[in-house]
């Protein structure tokens, strides 16, 4: 195989990963806000700002990550 077609499946693989771990992080943050809500539903509001400036930090790793993946692909 060739060094290239080895590069762009590591950033295919990696791309991958990073999507799964977003995913993962945000459905964590998202099952804690419903049970948080659910004990407490007078601090629903606040729970929910709280849940989506945490979804928010990890969307924006996620794109670093899908980022620097494409930029393995193209090198």
């Amino acid at each position: 195989m060739e060094a290239l077609s080895l590069t762009h499946f590591a950033a295919g693989i990696g791309a991958g990963i990073v999507t799964f771990g977003a995913a993962f992080g945000i459905g964590k943050i998202a099952q804690a806000a419903m049970d948080g809500t659910a004990r407490q539903p007078e601090a629903g509001g606040q729970i929910r700002i709280s849940m989506l400036i945490a979804a928010a930090l990890i969307e924006g790793i996620a794109m670093f990550g899908q980022v620097i993946c494409v930029l393995l692909a193209i090198k």
